[in-house]
């Protein structure tokens, strides 16, 4: 008797009596056994298409229905990265430098994500486009390090304001370094995207003392030079989806940053104290976290219903910082906040209609 017949379960075919199970939803009977028809060798294949497709590599149109799973894996999203940004603030606020936060944060995003590698093997390390990993790295090591910057010295709802503007600068550089043509309506939804971030730039009373009006002007040219740098970032991980899965990007990038991230900790070292430690551990955890959810909410929906629950981010990191610090942001933030949001979710929809 063959292994795979030795497995086989008991039950049976209610008309012919052959013996059935199933392999990844594929129904084999012992005539396919007895005849080595090729049958096993395409359900290990449907297994690679499964994993690929919750992992967010392939999506199949009917995959792109499930509005409601779609809003439920983008608002938790929206919630773990409003936690690791609050997260980052006290570190930074409680004396740990940014530089040595983003180390400690990439480094727990590893070993949050070494059971994954113990499942996958090398497959979740090998990739076939290391020269975009690099350019992808270095620009996400400049976004982060900006982005954990800004949130040293500004509110934390308005850095994550700020940081709505990436898909209008990812507009902006497809138009400057791809030549895409752009029509009329997008030139005045990156307007009126621009012109949202100028009020929000103007300096305000958030904290409630001056020394931060000073301080507000270097943390917001961060979040911007964060912000400039996703949206570069933006057609390198489409480029990456083409090849890998979102899970081996997302090790891959921690992987290869960590030791990237270790250089300018160096120079602002400083071990975290007893206390706080386990927001570290909670940082690389909610990265991880957010990630995946946001990934998988691509995966069941249009990027436009995704990009419209993406401004829940907003709120979420405002009332964890309300909670957690008293902070406040002023009505002028959120003005030019709704109007960067309004101008992003157009460009999104204008270019779901544009690929449909």
């Amino acid at each position: 008797m063959s292994t795979i017949q030795r497995r086989a379960s008991q039950d049976r075919h209610p008309k012919t009596g052959l013996q059935i199970w199933a392999i990844n939803g594929v129904h084999v009977t012992d005539l396919d056994v007895s005849s080595r028809k090729p049958r096993a060798q395409v359900s290990l294949r449907q297994k690679v298409a499964t994993w690929r497709s919750l992992s967010g590599r392939s999506r199949r149109p009917q995959d792109l229905d499930q509005p409601y799973l779609a809003v439920l894996l983008v608002t938790t999203a929206m919630a773990c990265l409003a936690a690791m940004a609050v997260i980052v603030r006290h570190l930074t606020q409680s004396g740990l430098d940014s530089q040595v936060a983003l180390f400690w944060r990439n480094v727990f995003c590893v070993i949050w994500l070494l059971p994954l590698l113990a499942v996958r093997g090398r497959t979740l390390v090998v990739t076939a486009r290391p020269r975009l990993y690099v350019i992808r790295v270095a620009l996400s090591f400049v976004s982060m390090s900006a982005f954990f910057y800004a949130l040293s010295r500004i509110p934390v709802g308005k850095a994550t304001a700020i940081s709505f503007l990436s898909p209008i600068f990812g507009t902006v550089f497809a138009i400057l370094l791809l030549g895409e043509v752009v029509r009329a309506r997008r030139w005045v939804a990156l307007m009126i995207g621009f012109f949202g971030a100028m009020i929000m730039l103007v300096p305000s009373r958030e904290l409630g003392n001056v020394s931060s009006i000073n301080a507000s002007g270097a943390g917001e040219m961060a979040a911007l030079i964060s912000a400039m740098c996703v949206g570069l970032i933006g057609p390198l991980v489409k480029q990456l989806t083409s090849e890998d899965d979102s899970d081996r990007i997302v090790f891959i990038t921690s992987l290869m940053m960590t030791p990237l991230s270790l250089i300018p900790a160096l120079f602002t070292w400083s071990w975290p104290s007893g206390n706080q430690w386990l927001m570290p551990v909670l940082l690389g955890l909610f990265a991880v976290l957010g990630h995946m959810a946001l990934v998988r909410g691509y995966s069941v929906a249009q990027a436009s219903l995704v990009m419209t629950f993406k401004f829940s981010r907003v709120p979420f990191a405002v009332g964890l910082a309300y909670l957690f610090f008293g902070e406040t942001i002023a009505m002028q933030t959120w003005i030019g906040a709704l109007l960067i949001f309004a101008a992003g979710l157009y460009i999104a929809r204008r270019e779901a209609t544009e690929r449909s």
